[in-house]
């Protein structure tokens, strides 16, 4: 089971998300594995695939919201760093970007078993 510890090392800022959850510990912590096994990930990796940017940006707006209510700040920060850069229709290498943000929900999912 995950700590607040164990999202402290990750880089989340537990204080923040505590307060999004009314300082109830036990309901901040069972969120977490809920939002790394959001389907979004696969729907961001299906997307981004295909070639499909509306669908891809639809998906990672939806994990940037997802992981910014729970303070997770490094899958916020890449997630929204794919967000924008979709939004822009920026030429960019959306594989590699999803493969980092899939390798740190890995390591945070490794976190909760």
């Amino acid at each position: 089971m995950i700590t607040i510890d164990d999202l402290n090392s990750f880089g989340a800022n537990t204080e923040e998300g505590l307060a999004r959850c009314m300082g109830k510990e036990a309901l901040y912590l069972k969120l977490i594995p809920k939002a790394i096994n959001d389907s979004n990930f696969e729907k961001l990796v299906e997307s981004v695939e295909k070639g499909d940017m509306t669908a891809s940006f639809e998906a990672a707006h939806a994990l940037k919201g997802v992981m910014g209510n729970l303070s997770l700040t490094p899958l916020f920060d890449k997630s929204s760093e794919i967000t924008e850069l979709l939004r822009k229709k920026t030429d960019a290498d959306y594989k590699s970007l999803t493969r980092e943000l899939l390798e740190m929900r890995d390591k945070l999912k490794s976190l909760c078993d």
